[in-house]
């Protein structure tokens, strides 16, 4: 790995190749370059389409798996298969997240598709960040699908992160969630010149006992476009709260579309909504304390993506 692509991977998944803990498999380029397994976490790769099965022990506990892509090739188009295996009452973190780097005329591509199974009993904590850079005029297009099956009493955090630099972004999360599960999403992504970004949720609460929380948090600014869609269906006594907040600057646009669907008398599903521009007297508030518009503007960003 070069500079560069040390750099990418502190940027996506903070940490440096040297430092990794557990198990993990760092592809570049479309292929695998580096990879570990430890004794309750084995990674296989798939013969069929390109990709890698991730498989944890029953009751493995604490472990970490680092599953970063790096992309610093122009005009590449890559497309991953990863699913994961989480095993009985396990508890796992996974670090996954692309970063492209391109300095050329074409775009750059990662599609990654992830899928979750999760048996009775087991939790995840998932974080995905996705990050882009580089002189050339080339696009870096992410599109990352999510799909989360969950069995009895299990759970998953999945935390996803657009920091900067992605000029194009469809992100797509479905899940099917089955009795007393629970699904936590927390995004955040911020827009500037004429980038794209689009969220699709899916989510069936289909077991009795089980939730939804999703937040979302975003700022769009210059010419850039955020579109926000979520659908929320209960069928059977469950919780879902889904809650899109967003800032706009200059001639940014975002649009919000809720869709929540109660099959059962017992679902209680939310949604909430708040579009708007960044408030006046919070901007005075900053300044008198010595800050330029432009830094009290960065500061109020800063906090609301935190």
């Amino acid at each position: 790995m070069d500079k560069i692509d040390k750099e990418l991977l502190k940027t996506i998944a903070d940490v440096d190749v040297e430092e990794i803990k557990g198990a993990y498999n760092i592809r570049k380029n479309g292929q695998g370059i580096e990879r570990k397994i430890t004794e309750n976490i084995n990674i296989v790769t798939k013969k069929d389409v390109s990709g890698i099965d991730i498989i944890v022990k029953e009751n493995t506990k604490f472990e970490f798996v680092h599953i970063p892509v790096i992309i610093t090739e122009s005009g590449l188009k890559d497309v991953v298969y990863n699913d994961f295996y989480i095993g009985k009452n396990a508890n796992v973190i996974i670090v996954a997240g692309c970063g492209i780097h391109n300095d050329e005329h074409k775009d750059s591509e990662h599609n990654g598709i992830h899928r979750f199974f999760l048996e009775e009993g087991a939790k995840v904590k998932y974080i995905e960040k996705h990050y882009g850079e580089g002189a050339g005029d080339g696009k870096r297009i992410l599109n990352p699908v999510t799909e989360v099956h969950l069995k009895k009493g299990a759970s998953l955090n999945m935390e996803s992160i657009q920091i900067k630099g992605v000029d194009s972004t469809i992100r797509t999360t479905n899940a099917v969630l089955e009795e007393d599960t629970n699904f936590v999403v927390t995004e955040k992504i911020m827009t500037h010149g004429k980038q794209f970004a689009k969220t699709n949720f899916d989510v069936k609460l289909n077991g009795e006992n089980s939730s939804v929380k999703v937040t979302s948090r975003s700022v769009a600014t210059e010419q850039s476009e955020q579109i926000f869609n979520s659908k929320v269906e209960g069928n059977a006594k469950c919780f879902g709260h889904v809650e899109c907040d967003a800032i706009i600057k200059d001639n940014a646009k975002v649009t919000s579309t809720p869709e929540i669907v109660a099959n059962n008398i017992d679902a209680n599903l939310i949604h909430e909504a708040a579009i708007g521009k960044i408030a006046g007297e919070q901007l005075i508030k900053l300044m008198t304390l010595g800050l330029t518009e432009k830094q009290a503007e960065e500061e109020i960003i800063n906090g609301f993506l935190k």
